[in-house]
């Protein structure tokens, strides 16, 4: 072998050991919003909570390997001269070992970004679940996600990521959106399915009236914790390898995290006099969200402004709620649906000039294509998801599969779905209403 073949070996080592650790470190992440979103459910349904997370693991899991990633990432079905929707079911089916395990993909060993994507999947499923915490039955929880993974999510995932309608270059026909490790594909995607979801679930048994504070803040801040440890394989793993790209989405993960959380508790101190453990916590997730799609594309002092709105905004959105009367109960839509948004049109406002296909950025350059094309491709991905969560949630609905019974909802349905408590020494309560917040008038939580 030449000294170039030997780097070049080197290289594709490295960056396949990074990526193996990404995925990792994403899959990480599911568990961490079990914890964060466990925390800030009610007691006596914690374990309800945290199960669906750890069955997204498993369903999503196994769906991924035997469709999923091949009809997000195969080869694009054009309709005409246009992208298409779906890729090529057939061209990486499970079944096929053989052939694919000396597979590449991107550079990378085909295993290796399979799986990464995998654990995408796993978490933007799990994403949904904190809109429909206290009130729905575990089955439906279960049926559901099958459905939307199958119908949302991988379709969504290659219309940005596999050369589909939104991310495939206007040359080619496509939108030319850039979202580098998920703020539409993933968080999108995820808060217009809650706020489905919940329109559809209704309210939980005394909302919004009586305190709806979350039952252990310690859980809280754990889940923010592994969820901003993860993100780093979530951001910088995205790029598939380790070079300055990587860096830089690595720093713009840490300083809009950073940044966000202070903006998050800044208004908590201006509203209610104090800030709390629970909005940092919530601040940092509102941080990461925002950060997701335009991690590669901003340079450092952009992201800690995007940071900045970000923790902010998202902390005024979770209020909406109160206004438009929909019971998201931990704040899916203020934190992953506005952050999302925040983040992918701030890529239109402010991404470096040599980031885009498109055009350039507003304020970097003084281009408004980019930003119409970025608003452009997350209304797709809304919608989309949006009419295909609520229309799975309606027919769960009708036949029985959705909604647990008053009785069960209000004794807890972790005696009930599960045959099991959190904690030993809980009596399940006869009050009834749930939620992370203490009053209508504080964002108090995600």
């Amino acid at each position: 072998m030449t000294p170039d073949d030997v780097a070049a070996a080197a290289a594709a080592q490295t960056n396949t050991t990074w990526i193996l650790v990404s995925s990792a470190l994403v899959l990480l992440m599911t568990p961490g919003l079990a914890f964060f979103y466990g925390g800030l459910n009610r007691a006596k349904s914690v374990v309800n909570m945290m199960m669906m997370s750890f069955s997204a693991i498993g369903l999503i899991s196994i769906l991924w390997l035997f469709y999923g990633f091949s009809a997000a990432f195969g080869d694009d079905q054009a309709l005409g001269d246009t992208p298409g929707f779906i890729g090529n079911v057939s061209q990486y089916l499970g079944t096929k070992h053989e052939e694919l395990a000396a597979a590449e993909f991107i550079g990378l060993p085909l295993y290796v970004f399979m799986a990464f994507q995998m654990m995408f999947a796993v978490i933007t499923v799990a994403l949904i679940s904190g809109a429909i915490s206290d009130r729905v039955k575990f089955i439906g929880w279960l049926i559901f996600s099958a459905a939307w993974f199958t119908l949302a999510y991988v379709p969504i995932a290659h219309m940005v990521w596999g050369g589909g309608l939104i991310g495939a270059s206007p040359e080619d026909g496509g939108l030319g959106v850039k979202d580098f490790a998920g703020g539409t594909a993933v968080h999108i995607n995820a808060g217009a399915a809650a706020i489905a979801l919940a329109i559809v679930a209704g309210k939980r048994a005394g909302w919004p009236s009586g305190s709806f504070k979350p039952h252990n803040v310690p859980f809280v801040a754990l889940g923010a914790g592994l969820l901003w440890f993860g993100w780093f394989g979530f951001n910088a793993g995205s790029e598939g390898g380790v070079d300055g790209v990587t860096a830089l989405a690595f720093l713009n993960t840490q300083v809009a995290t950073a940044a966000a959380l202070l903006g998050w508790i800044i208004v908590e101190w201006i509203k209610n006099g104090k800030p709390t453990l629970v909005g940092a916590s919530s601040g940092a997730v509102a941080g990461l969200v925002a950060i997701t799609p335009s991690c590669a594309f901003l340079s450092p002092l952009w992201s800690v402004v995007l940071g900045l709105v970000a923790g902010a905004g998202c902390a005024l959105a979770v209020g909406l709620k109160y206004l438009l009367k929909f019971d998201d109960s931990l704040d899916v839509f203020g934190v992953h649906f506005v952050g999302g948004w925040i983040g992918t049109l701030w890529i239109g406002l402010f991404a470096l000039p040599e980031t885009s296909e498109v055009g350039e950025s507003l304020i970097e350059g003084g281009g408004v294509t980019m930003l119409g094309h970025q608003a452009a491709g997350a209304a797709i991905a809304s919608v989309w998801s949006f009419v295909v969560a609520l229309v799975i949630g309606f027919i769960l609905k009708s036949v029985g599969l959705f909604r647990a019974k008053p009785e069960h909802e209000d004794g807890g349905l972790d005696a009930h779905q599960h045959g099991e408590s959190a904690y030993d020494t809980f009596t399940p309560p006869v009050t009834t209403g749930s939620g992370a917040h203490a009053a209508p008038s504080v964002p108090a939580g995600v």
